[in-house]
């Protein structure tokens, strides 16, 4: 008889990377333009109007490269926290930072829309071809449509070790597989955990429990009816897909008729495949419980009367007008909502080395120090004849780097044999997703808001991923933790690809 092996290896997962553009040192392509610009201009410098000109005007190269190069441990150079701190002065003279909705506010119609990115976005619901409704979301700014997936997570709790594995591997494979959808150009996960109101398991009960039962029994079950929601939370899960009203580009862009049309056939097989990942049963939301989830989140104690409206059987009716904050302010590095005040995180660096599936456990977990807590990730993955080109022009710069150079680092090394792993396993198959990382905490005093920072900053260690306060953009960060299906990178000025080959 064989022997049965018992030992088990809990697999790792990393080589995350961000792609780098070849330039001198820590500057990309632009920033090693810049500065042969610079020299090029001193000799010029030198030769029309002599040495102290050709001197002044490498001085000026020379610092201006300095402000580009010397970064913090978040990548940010001086021009970067400058233009941030310049963007919000200027937003706050000019009172945008502030937000007042409703009839006494500053909307002509008097509605109590969303602020910031998604005040022009619009809400509609269709339904699928299993005739289930789904709340489909329209971004006119950026011509997205998003529709958003309720999940019940199953949890690692009493799993077996291969389990886990297999979820996290068919939830790669879920990943890989969303750069074949026609149109879609993002994708994000949204974890909430809250405290929890206890009415939902109230209604359970009572609605359960039979009135011949013994006495003892029903007291026993009014008394965990009564103190079971004290110390308890609960924790809800969003998946959200942004498909883009063209396409391919050029096409003609669709109308929210049409992408439901579209969406209605192949949501089915989304959520299917979702259930494999450990997303638990996956089915889409309607755009009833995507205002209550938004309204709630700018204003929690709205929470508790939505519950209770659902455990005595009231329907609950709120419009897309309707579910927007009737105030908020944004500060520099906090944001005021209606009845309650927000601290947003965005991620600037992966986890380095290896980590296991639990690695982000303590940071999703509720918090006695937090009253509402949302993480949500972000990617945008990449279809695969842009993956290639991506992988392959990332692994010659990162050669370029080795040899441009007579003694390279050993950081530099590595950077290349991690570009060469990743242009491997493309070429295998793989698939190419950028992501990133949007951290909420949520409380309803002041007071509470440094515990709840603290309690952050403190898990976001042993997740080892690097998390930087949104500093300026409270209320952007605020809104793209939500299941909105924001795309941010759309939203900026200045497009992600000059920002990186500076």
């Amino acid at each position: 008889m064989a022997p049965i092996s018992t030992e088990y290896k809990e697999p790792s997962y990393g080589n995350w990377r961000v792609p780098r553009s070849a330039g001198l040192a820590n500057l990309g392509a632009i920033g090693t333009a810049m500065v042969f610009a610079g020299l090029l201009a001193g000799i010029v410098s030198f030769a029309l109007w002599g040495l102290f000109a050709g001197l002044g005007v490498l001085a000026f190269a020379g610092v201006s490269t300095l402000l580009l190069t010397v970064k913090d441990k978040h990548g940010q150079s001086i021009v970067d926290r400058l233009g941030t701190r310049m963007a919000f002065k200027v937003s706050r003279s000019s009172g945008t930072n502030l937000y007042r909705s409703g009839p006494l506010g500053v909307t002509e119609w008097g509605m109590y829309q969303l602020p910031g990115l998604a005040a022009k976005s619009t809400l509609y619901e269709f339904a699928d071809s299993y005739k289930r409704p789904f709340a489909l979301l329209h971004v006119p700014t950026t011509g997205h449509f998003t529709v958003i997936f309720s999940t019940e997570p199953d949890g690692a709790s009493l799993v077996d070790p291969e389990q886990v594995d297999a979820w996290v591997a068919n939830w790669g494979g879920w990943l890989a597989s969303l750069a074949d959808e026609a149109g879609l150009d993002a994708a994000a996960v949204t974890v909430e955990t809250a405290p929890d109101s206890g009415y939902r398991l109230r209604n359970e009960v009572m609605m359960t429990i039979d009135p011949a039962a013994p006495v003892f029994a029903k007291d026993m079950l009014h008394e965990v009816v009564d103190t079971y929601p004290e110390g308890s939370a609960t924790v809800r899960a969003w998946v959200s897909l942004t498909f883009n009203s063209a396409v391919r580009s050029g096409a003609k862009k669709r109308t929210p008729e049409d992408v439901a049309r579209d969406l209605a056939s192949r949501i089915p097989g989304l959520s299917a495949r979702l259930q494999s990942t450990g997303a638990g049963i996956a089915r889409p939301m309607s755009a009833q419980e995507l205002c209550e989830v938004v309204r709630i989140a700018y204003d929690p104690p709205a929470a508790l009367i939505i519950d209770e409206a659902h455990a005595a059987g009231s329907p609950v009716s709120l419009t897309w007008g309707e579910v927007g904050p009737t105030a908020t302010q944004a500060s520099w590095d906090d944001y005021r909502h209606d009845s309650a005040y927000s601290v947003s995180w965005t991620m600037t660096g992966a986890p380095r080395g290896s980590v296991n599936s639990s690695v982000l456990s303590r940071l999703l977990a509720p918090h006695g120090d937090i009253d509402r807590k949302r993480v949500s990730l972000l990617y945008r993955p990449m279809d695969s004849a842009r993956a290639a080109a991506v992988v392959e022009r990332d692994q010659n710069n990162a050669n370029v780097r080795i040899t441009s150079g007579t003694r390279p680092s050993a950081r530099a090394l590595v950077d290349a044999r991690s570009a060469a792993q990743t242009a491997q396993e493309e070429a295998q198959g793989a698939g190419l997703v950028n992501f990133g990382l949007v951290v909420t905490a949520t409380v309803t005093a002041r007071e509470r808001l440094s515990d709840a920072i603290a309690a952050v900053e403190q898990t976001s260690g042993t997740a080892r991923v690097l998390l930087r306060r949104a500093y300026g953009a409270q209320d952007t960060a605020f809104a793209a933790s939500l299941p909105l299906g924001l795309v941010l990178p759309r939203h900026s000025m200045v497009p992600s690809e000059i920002r990186d080959a500076l």
